[in-house]
């Protein structure tokens, strides 16, 4: 059986996480759940694993010398220099490319947490072995919470090892997604996939024929530097960017999915974050980083890189000081703080 090549995509400018998070210094190269950075993380999870090619990172060229430095002697593995950003379906297309048409790629995103890598490993042999049969597969998350941050999937008909994508749902209200959880039959969608490289090209061409097409011309165009590969500027420019879902899952004819129930987390705010670091909570529920004090606070979450937090009486709020900027926000508000002008305008 031959091995199953890992694509990890490096986009996206984590403001969510600001201002722990920023632009020079985005979310998966910090060090926010362990002692390892999620770059490392996701690095680690398939190395030392001859079930597992050597990783292809595609990355832009703002980030590409922390990729190569948190890398550091992966043998083999190779980068994908993005010219522009235009969004996951571009970027899976791109790798695509560069293997060969019968190898397997599992696209991880760079920045996500698993805690459990031998349950991600066992998912991803299933997805692989799927995707061998031409099935566009995506990992389905366990839901343990009606979360209304996420996409969902809603399972059909039982394959070997995984289940027909039955609907593709958008992020729902609380209501509904209370009624997905009660109901059993949905999945978060977790953005992690499996497909045989040839076949997604096949399919990006029916769906997104122009996509296709210039994605081949940057590939065709593009210059090999090392273990870089530099994809041709121009025709990647002109790309009409979109997600991988809305641009192929959403359309196959062949979309499947294996269930996966790996704490996972894609660390998408600052509550994230705390659930992720739960496992450390005092007993009020509390999880600090650096000089803080806190006293008849429950559900708090507060880190400092230097001056002292003080809180006295909160609950359900994150506070956050990081290179002179301070963020408070409750739980419920960590979804917006990408918006802040002090996360948008960096």
């Amino acid at each position: 059986m031959s091995a199953i090549h890992p694509v990890i995509l490096c986009g996206g400018s984590g403001t969510r996480l600001w201002p722990v998070s920023r632009k020079a210094m985005p979310k998966p190269f910090l060090p926010l759940v362990s002692e390892e950075t999620l770059f490392e993380q996701a690095v680690r999870r398939v190395a030392g694993d001859d079930r597992f090619a050597p990783p292809m990172v595609v990355a832009g060229a703002a980030h590409a010398d922390l990729v190569t430095a948190q890398l550091g002697d992966a043998p083999g593995a190779r980068l994908v220099i993005e010219p522009a950003a235009k969004n996951t379906a571009p970027a899976i297309a791109l790798a695509a490319a560069l293997l060969p048409a019968e190898a397997v790629m599992l696209v991880c995103p760079s920045d996500h947490h698993i805690a459990d890598s031998a349950a991600f490993r066992a998912a991803a042999l299933a997805a692989a072995a799927l995707a061998r049969e031409d099935y566009l597969v995506s990992f389905g998350i366990a839901a343990d919470r009606p979360e209304t941050g996420y996409g969902y999937l809603r399972r059909g008909e039982p394959l070997a090892g995984g289940y027909v994508i039955r609907q593709f749902v958008e992020k729902p209200d609380l209501e509904r997604a209370r009624g997905y959880l009660a109901s059993g039959e949905y999945s978060w969608n977790g953005g992690i996939f499996a497909f045989r490289a040839g076949h997604l090209l096949a399919e990006l061409a029916t769906y997104r024929a122009e996509m296709a097409q210039l994605v081949a011309d940057a590939v065709a165009g593009g210059v090999a530097e090392g273990a870089r590969f530099h994809p041709a500027a121009e025709p990647f420019a002109r790309i009409d960017g979109d997600s991988i879902d809305y641009a192929v899952m959403e359309n196959t004819a062949r979309a499947a999915m294996v269930p996966a129930d790996m704490g996972w987390s894609d660390i998408g705010n600052w509550a994230a974050l705390a659930d992720a670091l739960v496992g450390g909570a005092d007993a009020g529920g509390n999880v600090v980083r650096g000089s803080v004090d806190l006293a008849a606070c429950r559900d708090v979450f507060a880190t400092t890189d230097g001056p002292r937090i003080s809180a006295v009486g909160l609950e359900g709020v994150c506070i956050i000081v990081s290179q002179g900027e301070v963020l408070v926000t409750t739980r419920e508000g960590a979804q917006a703080v990408g918006k802040l002008p002090g996360a948008v305008n960096q």
